[in-house]
């Protein structure tokens, strides 16, 4: 990474500069568009607005890394002096149609505030290297993993092998060890141990019947969904709920110490749970 002194020249430097200031530097315009080629936010389908949503200030010291856009969320960035917020849940669904209500306060604080809003949803749940899921893949120690979990057409979890036996209740403790799950339950309708795994992180209940029939021992995600219940115990699967915001933290946090890496900025991870 070439680091030259701000200036007429800092332009010029990618990715990053010193700020004449001090601390490191990063001007926004490059930055998005290295995260939109990382991510290939252009080329994966998703009801998500996934890039840059609300547009801040033009250079980027201090990142704050969050899993969903809130009030909460930018207020602590701003008391952190950061000048974006990447988020796993952004605040534009399938477009904008109004700017009103809690969407509009949002919005107002973020301009008036100059902060960045920038989401990454599905590519950041199917990202090979630091997607929520491998993530949670890797925390795991699984073997032979592949891709799992087909949703508009593309696989967006993984799946692979436990290199040991685990119960329901080790793989649940795994995920609250490796700050990737909260306080989980269990469907316990298949084998007392599995071997092999699956995985969609958050809302990815839909992925179970899937599972079933790549013969999964255990399903692991998010949240439930009522037919899960009877499905499972059909299918003589076991599924290990995690929560769907603590399932979903490691792919900002993968992606932030990436960014530290190639940028040098600070990013900080701001923890805003919900109960789900």
């Amino acid at each position: 990474m070439s680091i030259r002194r701000a200036g007429a020249a800092c332009r010029e430097c990618f990715p990053a500069c010193i700020c004449q200031t001090g601390g490191i530097v990063a001007e926004q315009k490059k930055l998005v568009a290295y995260l939109n080629e990382l991510l290939d936010v252009s080329n994966i389908p998703d009801s998500s607005c996934n890039g840059l949503q609300v547009e801040g200030v033009k250079e980027i010291k201090k990142i704050a890394l969050s899993v969903d856009a809130c009030l909460g969320v930018y207020q602590k960035a701003v008391r952190e002096e950061c000048q974006m917020a990447l988020v796993h849940h952004g605040i534009i669904w399938g477009g904008l149609t109004s700017i009103t209500g809690n969407i509009g306060r949002q919005i107002e604080y973020l301009l008036k505030n100059g902060l960045n809003l920038y989401a990454a949803h599905l590519p950041l749940d199917l990202h090979a290297t630091m997607g929520n899921n491998i993530v949670i893949a890797k925390s795991l120690g699984l073997m032979d993993i592949k891709p799992f979990g087909r949703y508009r057409g593309i696989l967006i979890g993984f799946k692979g092998v436990a290199q040991k036996s685990m119960t329901c209740e080790d793989i649940g403790k795994a995920m609250q060890n490796a700050g990737l799950g909260g306080k989980f339950s269990i469907l316990p309708f298949g084998k007392k141990e599995n071997r092999t795994i699956a995985i969609v992180s958050g809302g990815g209940s839909d992925a179970l019947n899937e599972a079933i029939d790549n013969n999964i021992d255990c399903f692991i995600t998010g949240e439930s969904l009522h037919w899960n219940h009877h499905a499972a115990l059909e299918g003589k699967i076991n599924v290990v709920y995690c929560g769907h915001y603590h399932t979903e933290t490691g792919g900002v946090k993968a992606l932030g110490k990436h960014i530290e890496k190639e940028f040098g900025v600070e990013t900080i991870f701001i923890d805003e749970p919900t109960i789900v």
